[in-house]
């Protein structure tokens, strides 16, 4: 992952950008380099990491065994039985290796915080939405019912005047009646 200045106008907010399913992490985005993006900074990472992986055991297996082999059956005599100088090759090892490392660890965590973080705020703002939906939808069903009851009302009033009209044309047809019969 590369280093990504969110202030940078190149990243300003845009559409597509609020909608990127990744946008709370951008902002933590230069802790993606766990030692910066030097050259020895990424040389660095790429040889903690390379300590952990299957390659470098067998490797250093392989090595190590070649090394003790020459060495007792006296093919070739650098390094005498005790093994002084692979003792102190592992010491060197050791100590390069193990403060990479903890670096690896550190910069990991920091990056992990750095994630739940921005999951925890996502977290926070679909609560927020879903909140603010829940309100909507509380004031739209209010809306709803409201007018629901001046719906109800309105046809009662429609009911009663229309049983009005009626009553009233019969009045007016049984007088009109009335009055041709005369």
């Amino acid at each position: 992952m590369s280093s990504v200045d969110p202030s940078s106008p190149q990243h300003a907010p845009t559409v597509a950008h609020e909608r990127h399913p990744l946008r709370f992490h951008i902002a933590h985005a230069h802790l993606a380099s766990p030692f910066g993006d030097a050259w020895f900074a990424l040389k660095a990472e790429a040889f903690a990491r390379f300590f952990g992986t299957p390659t470098f055991l067998i490797t250093q297996t392989v090595i190590v065994a070649v090394w003790v082999l020459i060495n007792v059956t006296g093919v070739v005599k650098f390094d005498a039985y005790p093994f002084i100088l692979l003792n102190l090759a592992f010491s060197l090892q050791s100590a390069y290796a193990a403060p990479l490392i903890l670096l690896a660890q550190t910069r990991q965590a920091d990056r992990d915080k750095a994630a739940a973080e921005a999951d925890a705020r996502h977290r926070e703002a679909l609560a927020a939405a879903a909140e603010k939906r829940e309100l909507q939808m509380a004031e739209q069903t209010a809306q709803l019912s409201a007018l629901m009851r001046q719906n109800t009302a309105l046809t009662e009033i429609t009911r009663q005047l229309s049983e009005r009209i009626e009553v009233l044309t019969r009045e007016m047809h049984q007088k009109l009646v009335e009055t041709k019969d005369r």
